[in-house]
Order: C-alpha cells, then structure tokens, then sequence
C-alpha cells in the first residue's frame, strides 16, 4: 500500500486512508448519498488499485478515484468529483494568477528582478512597473504558443528568444522615407494628414510615424537617406539656416521624448547620405506628394544645411549638456565622402565628444548603397543568394527589416560537447530550432498582421513581411573557445574555431532561405541582457563552465574579442577582420576610448585607413563621459563632479546606443568593469607617428 503521497507543490505527506474516504464522501453527500461505509468501501478499493507504489502523486490518486467510482457505476457521482477537482483547479490557477501579479509587481518596486534593467532604455517608474506588468505576461502568453521543443530550449538557455515581452509583434523595421513623401501619414478611420508641403510639416510627420509605428514593434525604426529627401523642402520655403536649425532642435528634441511603452524614447536610427547617393541623385523630388521637375541631385547645398543643423544639435547636447540617445545616426561613408568640409569636420566633433554616429562601409565591404532600397523593391531575389542586412547595427534598409532574434549560446554547446565535430552537431541541432521557432513567429506576427492588430504597419508595409529577414544570432564565441579548446577567440585556433562555425551557420540559413522561402540572416545579435541571462543559467546548471566575469557571470558579444584583451586598436581591428565579415547583419566594430578624442584629422584618418584596409561593415568610436546637472559635459569617467564633487552620470554605450552606467544590467556593469580601452595612440596629436599614420 501507500505510504505518502507527492502534493503538487512537491511536498510529501503521510498516506491517510481516512482522507481519500473523507474526499469520497463529500461527492456522495453532494448526489445526496451520505453512507460514510461505502466511502471507505471506496477508499480501499483506491488503495488497492494504487497497488504497491510507496510514493504516489496526487494526481494519480484522484484519477484513481474517478475509475473506482465508474466502475462502481456511480456515474452521478463519479461526475460530482469531476466537477469538485475543476473547480480546485480554477481556485489554484486563480490563487496563483493573484501570487503571481503580486510577486510581479513587488519585485520590480523592490528591483528584486534583474529584467527591471535588462534595458538601460527604460527607467525604474510607474510607466516602467506597467510595460514590465504586460511584457511578463505576453513574454508567458507567447512562450506558451511555441512549441515545446523550442519553449524548453529557451528556458533552459540553449538559446535566447530575443523581446518575448513584444512577443506578438515584430523586431525592427526600416521605412520608406520616400512613400511617407508621396502619400502623407494616414490611416482609415483616424486623423490624417496628407503629403507634407513644408519642412516643418515633414519633420512632424516623420516623429509622428516612427512614434506611432514603435508601438507596433519590438525594436528599432529607421528611415534612410534622410538628408537627401528633406533637402529639397528647404529650398521650397526659402528657409534660412537659422530656420533649418530650430526645426532640426524640435525634430530631436521630439524624437527623445518618452512616447514610448514603459516610458521609453522610440528607438530610432536615421541614415545620412551627407552627398545625393548616385541611385537617387536623377529622380525627380517630392513636395506635397507630387514629381517636381528638378532632381535630388540638384540640392547639395540645402543637404549640408541639414547635416550642419543635425551635428550641430546633437553636439550641443540637452539643456545639461546631456547626450541625444537618438536618433541614432548612420553615416554612408564612400569613396567621394566629403571628410575636408565644414560637415565633415563637425562629423568628426560629435564623434569625438558623445560617439553618436555610425559608420558604415560603402568603401571595401560587401555593402551596396542601392540595397538600402533594392531589398524592398526586388521581392523575386534568389533565395540561394545571403543577402546583406544594410542600414546600421539596429536600422534597416527601406521596407525591411527583422521579424524575430533568436541567439544560440555558443559556450553551453560547447561545453556540452565532446569535441569539435560534436560542437557543430549541436549548433546544428539548436539552429534548425531556432529556425523552427523563426517559422512560427513568422506565421505568428503574420496572423497578427491579417487581423488588424498592427494597422499602421499594414498601411505602409505594402508587400508585409515578404522583405523582413528572419534573425539566426550567437553569443559567447570567447567562452566557447575556452570551453571546447581551453583557449580563447584570441587565439589561432580560437579564429579558426569560430571562422568554421561562422561559415557553418551561412550554410545552413542559405538553406533555411531555399527550404522556407523566407529571408534569413546571421547577426551579431547586440544581447544586452541576452550575455548576462544566459550566463546566469548555465552557471546554476554547470559550476565548472567557463564564464567571463568576477562573480557576476556574462557571455562576450557574438565573436567579438574580451573586452579585456587589448588595448592595441589595430591589433583588434585585424583580428575582427577574420570573423566580422561573415556575418550577414548587424556586425559593428566597437572603438572604446577612455575620453572624447582631441585630435579630430588623426580620427578621420583611422576611421579612413579601417575601411580602406579591412572588410568591417560598421565602425563606431565609443568614448566615455560624464554629466554633471550643474556643470554639464566631461570628458572621461568621473563618477564625481570634479568641479562641484556633486555625483554624475557616467555615459559610455552598453550596445549599439549611450545610456548611463547606472542604468545597466548587472552582467553588462560587470563587463564595462573588465573593459580595458584602446590605447589613444592612433588619435592623439604629436612629433611622434601616430599608429594611423604607420598604418598608412
């Protein structure tokens, strides 16, 4: 017989005969049958079915009951007990629900739960506590909808299903800037207005749209060729700089403004041309929705007024001498890039100071400008063909974009693995998941779309998700390294390693793109909470796995190099020069310095030689500095005014974008504590050759 039975809140609790009589007895008395002699009866027919198991669960204990009342043929009765356990079942669910919102609620007022800065973006308030409050249950709601194969691998951190708090909606997307020109923004059935006539009016229109359409989105929201399209506004209502410069200050100051989920800015990222792009230089402009007869190459001048308005701005910084978080600025750097101008020498101002823009390689790299536009408008490409994902670590080319992220934890394979060849076994096994997984979102947000639940993205997304990749990440390519070979990225034969795993993974999403007829990408996915939670993980499951981190474990980015591992910049561009280009989106080259950068020629110069020499898509300079409320921008880390000794903000970018140290995630502070800066050689002024100028 019996001897304790399993709860189901895993407690054990002695057998009682009496107990299952007594739970017999109430369905009886509830069919008006009260002989406390045929529940016991009943009882030990219970017991003796249950036959020689010393530990039962409860469960199986009341299925037990219902067959011995069936086959007693006390059908009345039998149903009574069902109807009981139902209804226990709903007052659990219901109990739980109320815990569950209740321990919600107190862990985010009490920060007990490290998603509360899993995004930097986002400040500990009210709107905060109400975005975390919806995300945790659509996180639930959506994980649920998944598979089992692939809901499990996600929760025991095989890989990382990226924003399952916006689990019903896409990643990110770009816009055309162009189609926002010609039809206005508008929707049936809301407040419309039609294709902007003023500069003014386009400015508006566009916050209105990148505002609007992040609500229906996970992530970013870009537009591209910015300064080309707004040039000729300018000229059409005969603005003066002055004018150009306070609607440009508007313009940034809206797209900052918490109008946003949870309190946050929209993420934005915007692509400058700084020169008319030779594939839109010959079409005829835009005003108020209708072809003028000059073209876009014709407003050279009146684009320099933009860029000059937007560097001067965002080198201004707010009324504290505060960084623009966004938009964040992509910049098209060509062979003809106008670096000896007034532009151009801003440019590299704001780069110095705040390591605002972007750049990215038209130079040497793979990257086409005309595929910013080309991947919306070529829908019949050759699915055999990886294509390149344009438009900034976080933008996208014209009506593109990403449907869903899923990253692989390279150091849990790894470490899991016998050897190299039982390594790519495994990121085999996992990817074909996480394709799984990228099919149904896919499907998912799709529905989602026919339905009517995104209706400002199905206005201005004219072919849906046709163009929008679908995004296979990695993360902890170091770790992986230390824990299959017991050496690290840094090494020969942790380049080799990971080239192999690279080149393994554009195989299969090229086969991915012919089986499903959707687009894939392989992205060094930015995981800014993705490095920390996957550490923490595996660090509960396996004691001995190697992570980084002293105490609070994280994984390093993609297969980029330990931010701890030199500080020789060129040293670290050559090494990423092996492994960046194999990645088909997202991909960006980190210059971490320790303070803004005074000499701005030899900045250009480096920016120049690392395009010119290597294959890197995008290069960012990534000083670090503070704000104090009173005395405004410093150069450099100083948690402490140096003039007011009043306490700052430390700014330095925890991604792809600046928010203040304090506001980061546990893994990610202890990342920026391992961090060691590139050596400021390569753009510090003297009699000495600088590193660039060797370089050269």
């Amino acid at each position: 017989m019996p001897k304790q039975i399993l709860k189901r809140d895993e407690c054990l609790e002695t057998w009682s005969l009496e107990r299952i009589a007594h739970a017999i007895l109430k369905a009886l008395k509830a069919s008006g049958i009260k002989d406390p002699l045929l529940s016991k009866r009943l009882a030990r027919k219970v017991e003796i079915k249950l036959g020689v198991q010393e530990i039962v669960p409860q469960e199986l204990v009341q299925d037990t009951i219902e067959q011995v009342l069936m086959e007693s043929r006390l059908y009345h009765v039998a149903k009574r007990f069902i109807i009981y356990r139902e209804q226990r079942r709903q007052l659990r669910e219901h109990k739980a629900a109320y815990l569950d919102i209740k321990e919600t609620i107190n862990n985010y007022l009490d920060k007990a739960d490290w998603r509360v800065n899993e995004n930097a973006n986002m400040t500990h308030s009210f709107q905060g506590l109400m975005l975390h409050l919806s995300g945790t249950l659509q996180a639930k709601y959506a994980l649920e909808k998944y598979p089992e194969e692939v809901r499990l691998a996600h929760e025991h951190g095989y890989f990382h299903i990226h924003d399952l708090s916006f689990g019903l909606a896409g990643y990110c997307a770009g816009w055309s800037l162009r189609d926002l020109l010609l039809e206005g923004f508008n929707l049936e059935g809301r407040s419309s207005a039609g294709p902007a006539h003023h500069f003014d009016a386009v400015l508006g229109q566009m916050v209105n749209f990148l505002g609007t359409l992040q609500n229906e989105w996970a992530g970013a929201q870009a537009f591209n060729n910015v300064d080309t399209y707004l040039a000729p506004f300018i000229r059409h209502d005969g603005l003066s700089y002055k004018q150009v410069r306070q609607a440009m200050q508007k313009f940034i100051f809206n797209l900052n403004t918490t109008s946003r989920w949870g309190g946050q800015s929209p993420f934005t990222n915007l692509t400058f041309d700084i020169v008319p792009p030779k594939h839109i230089a010959k079409e005829a402009i835009i005003i108020g929705g209708v072809l003028q007869d000059s073209t876009y190459g014709e407003y050279a001048d009146e684009m320099a007024m933009i860029n000059k308005a937007f560097l001067e701005v965002m080198l201004q910084g707010d009324h504290h001498g505060r960084i623009f978080s966004f938009p964040i600025p992509t910049y098209n750097v060509t062979t003809e890039f106008p670096w000896e101008t007034e532009n151009g020498d801003l440019l590299m101002q704001l780069t110095a100071k705040y390591g605002v823009p972007y750049f990215q390689n038209f130079i040497n790299s793979d990257l086409d400008p005309e595929d910013v536009r080309s991947m919306c408008c070529r829908l019949q490409m050759d699915l055999r063909e990886l294509r390149k994902k344009t438009g900034g670590l976080f933008g996208a080319g014209d009506l593109t974009g990403s449907i869903g992220v899923v990253t692989l934890n390279l150091p849990k394979l790894a470490y899991l693995a016998n050897n190299e060849e039982d390594f790519i076994d495994l990121i085999t096994e996992y990817a074909e998941l996480a394709k799984d997984s990228l099919e149904f979102k896919r499907k998912l947000i799709q529905e989602n779309l026919d339905r009517g639940m995104f209706p400002w993205s199905s206005r201005y997304l004219k072919n849906g998700f046709k163009a929008h990749f679908s995004t296979i990440g990695l993360i902890g390519g170091h770790e992986a390294c230390l824990n299959l070979l017991g050496k690290g990225i840094d090494t020969e034969g942790g380049v080799r390693l990971m080239q192999r795993v690279l080149n393994h993974l554009r195989h299969l999403t090229s086969g991915y793109q012919e089986e499903t007829g959707s687009l894939y990408n392989l992205e060094a996915t930015p995981a800014e909470g993705t490095s920390y939670r996957l550490a923490r993980i595996d660090k509960k499951l396996y004691a001995d796995i190697v992570a980084s981190g002293n105490g609070t474990p994280y994984y390093t980015n993609s297969t980029a190099l330990p931010v701890g591992a030199t500080d020789d910049v060129f040293a670290a561009l050559e090494h990423q020069d092996q492994l960046q280009p194999l990645f088909t989106g997202g991909t960006v080259f980190h210059t971490y310095l320790g303070e803004a950068v005074a000499d701005h020629a030899a900045l250009k110069k480096f920016i120049i030689k690392a395009f010119t020499k290597t294959k890197m898509p995008y290069i960012s300079i990534t000083p670090t500095f503070s704000v104090c409320k009173d005395h405004g921008y410093i150069a450099g880390e100083h948690f402490s005014c140096p003039t007011c000794n009043a306490d700052t903000e430390v700014y330095t970018r925890i991604v792809g974008y600046y928010r203040p140290i304090s506001q980061w995630n546990k893994g990610k502070q202890m990342e920026y504590d391992d961090r060691v800066c590139y050596n400021s050689a390569p753009v510090d002024s003297g009699t000495k050759p600088t590193m660039v100028d060797e370089a050269i």
